[in-house]
């Protein structure tokens, strides 16, 4: 019997693209369902009663929740093609733990950047973004990818949060290719990848999207 995917998604979110370009690494057919963020659905409800968020895959009717256990574990299933994550014990460690780091400072501070309006607390929430890419970019160093030679965890984890970057830009006065020019290198070698490519929403429809939420909480 064939595998039954079905991802449960919201074309915007950083956290279910990592997902999307995951299955389409792994070659993998699913169903997609995009979800009313404002109207959930019951479907979400119940695949993810805790948190009642996206992403959620189902795999054979059973649900999988949070974005990077969920491509870890598209990894382990699906482990004969295009392995994520490193078969070497202290080398996957690595990976997880600036999977993790992506997002607890990335997203964090990505949200501070666009969503703070007062001058002090703005600039310092740029400058310790731009340090968090910094400090990424180091780890990439001179390799092609994160994951080495080929598209891997860290990889999948950060690439979607590239759509953002023109929002950042825009609302937070800032220029990330001036700042971290090999980061944004590496954000071209993802993009020249088919399943980076077709899984990543155009930036413009992004930033139209967080300009109604700045308008929405009265940042406009």
């Amino acid at each position: 019997m064939a595998d039954e995917v079905v991802l449960l998604d919201f074309w915007a979110s950083a956290f279910g693209m990592r997902v999307r370009i995951a299955l389409a690494e792994k070659g993998i057919s699913y169903e997609y369902k995009e979800e009313d963020l404002s109207n959930k659905s019951p479907l979400l409800l119940q695949m993810n009663p805790v948190h009642k968020k996206i992403p959620v895959l189902i795999h054979n009717g059973k649900p999988i929740c949070e974005s990077l256990i969920v491509v870890q574990y598209i990894d382990e299933v699906w482990h004969d093609t295009n392995p994520l994550l490193p078969s070497d014990p202290y080398q996957r460690a690595q990976a997880r733990f600036w999977a993790d780091y992506v997002d607890k400072k990335i997203y964090d501070l990505g949200k501070k950047v666009f969503l703070t309006s007062k001058g002090e607390e703005k600039e310092a929430a740029k400058k310790e973004f731009i340090e968090a890419l910094r400090l990424l970019e180091e780890q990439l160093g001179e390799k092609i990818y994160f994951g080495g030679d080929d598209l891997g965890f860290v990889d999948i984890a950060l690439i979607p949060f590239y759509t953002w970057f023109e929002a950042f830009e825009t609302f937070g006065n800032l220029n990330v290719e001036s700042e971290c020019p090999k980061l944004i290198s590496w954000v071209k070698r993802c993009l020249q990848k088919e399943s980076v490519a077709k899984s990543l929403p155009d930036q413009h429809k992004v930033h139209e999207l967080i300009a109604e939420i700045r308008k929405k909480l009265g940042f406009e």
